[in-house]
């Protein structure tokens, strides 16, 4: 069963959630939070395994709960344990799962927000336009180990970490070094050198556009089983801990 803690200040818009994710037989709502103060003491208290919480709340807001959640885990953990890991990934909870994975839903766009919530440590990203079958797949996801951003928050790391790579290019470009312009793809090179195949290529260029394992079989003719090993292999050799750093490791190539 998938523990869920609820945070929103909306009680309607905590309602509704509750109502969609308990329609999942394999997934319990443990409990109800107004504002990020209350999440804190009730994800240490409840030791729920997947947490969706809002942005803009009183008391305390998301990204700052989700921050705390995350230290407090990360703390437990090597206290417990010397030889144990100070990431929040390597907490066990009460339910025998990692520390919770944390989902931010917000119906802002900005990709400030973003950027702040990886930050921070979260697992997910996805906007409260996205549909109830899209929240309940990222529950499970995330409840899976998983990291997720929502179509639309891929397109906002893109835009964002593009154009501050075109920024820093320009400037560079500004140096007046005569090979700027002939030097080879950064990235390209940074995939060769990491030692990924052309397969493994192929798959991160589609996880740079935010497609779902599912997806990217389809688009490449291969089993879903296939494209996971293929996702588990280059993660591991481009040394990031999740898809959605490595969409950021893409768009990031000097």
């Amino acid at each position: 069963m998938i523990r869920v803690l609820l945070v929103d200040d909306q009680a309607l818009v905590r309602s509704g959630f509750r109502i969609i994710l308990e329609s999942e037989p394999d997934i319990e709502v443990v409990g109800e939070a107004e504002n990020g103060a209350v999440a804190v003491a009730l994800a240490a208290e409840l030791h729920p395994d997947v947490i969706c919480m809002d942005v803009e709340m009183p008391v305390l807001n998301g990204i700052d709960a989700s921050r705390r959640i995350l230290m407090s885990a990360s703390s437990a953990s090597s206290a417990s344990s010397a030889s144990s890991a100070s990431s929040a990934s390597s907490v066990a909870s009460a339910s025998g799962r990692a520390a919770p994975a944390i989902l931010v839903l917000t119906t802002f766009g900005h990709e400030q927000y973003l950027f702040d919530a990886l930050a921070a440590g979260v697992s997910g990203f996805l906007l409260k336009t996205a549909r109830a079958e899209q929240l309940i797949d990222a529950v499970h996801s995330l409840a899976a180990g998983n990291a997720l951003l929502g179509p639309d928050v891929t397109r906002a790391v893109i835009e964002r970490v593009s154009a501050s790579t075109a920024v820093d290019a320009k400037a560079a470009g500004a140096g007046g070094d005569p090979e700027s312009s002939q030097a080879p793809d950064a990235a390209a090179t940074a995939m060769t050198e990491a030692g990924l195949t052309d397969r493994e290529r192929e798959v991160l260029a589609l996880v740079a556009q935010g497609k779902s394992n599912g997806e990217i079989a389809a688009a490449l003719f291969l089993g879903e089983a296939t494209i996971k090993t293929h996702v588990s292999n280059l993660l591991q050799k481009l040394g990031v801990r999740d898809r959605i750093q490595a969409v950021v490791w893409v768009h990031t190539r000097p």
